[in-house]
């Protein structure tokens, strides 16, 4: 069975190294996981989220004929269920309780613009508490 680029497969992560964890496929190659494809938000140590003889679902992202297969995990994850906090860039923007496709598009640019002006406010004031405990350090 040849892999396809695209395709989901079960495989076993059968070594764990600092930039990624290697995974036996069922065709009986292996392939990479990039500690970067290994889970949606930042990895710092990939003992984390994986364990030897673990069982994963992978996405084939490459498939070279030098043997060479990278592959994904967090590619091949279901898309996100809704409620699901997530940390980074959502997948879909909801506004409040009105369905968008009822708001006109100026409707909903002073409504982007309104989340995005809090969203701000909220960094500012966390910047300034650390600049301010800094200042009163000297």
């Amino acid at each position: 069975m040849a892999l396809e680029v695209g395709s989901i497969v079960e495989g076993k992560v059968s070594g764990i190294t600092g930039f990624g964890a290697f995974v036996d496929l069922p065709d009986g190659k292996t392939g990479l996981v990039h500690i970067s494809e290994v889970a949606r938000d930042y990895v710092r140590d990939i003992h984390d989220h994986l364990k030897p003889n673990q069982v994963v679902k992978v996405k084939v992202l490459s498939a070279e004929p030098g043997g060479k297969i990278s592959l994904s995990i967090k590619k091949a994850a279901a898309p996100r269920e809704r409620g699901v906090p997530f940390s980074g860039v959502p997948d879909v923007v909801e506004f409040a309780s009105e369905s968008a496709s009822s708001l006109s598009f100026e409707d909903k640019m002073a409504r982007f613009k309104q989340l995005s002006d809090e969203r701000m406010a909220d960094v500012r004031r966390g910047t300034d508490n650390r600049r301010s405990a800094y200042h009163k350090g000297q």
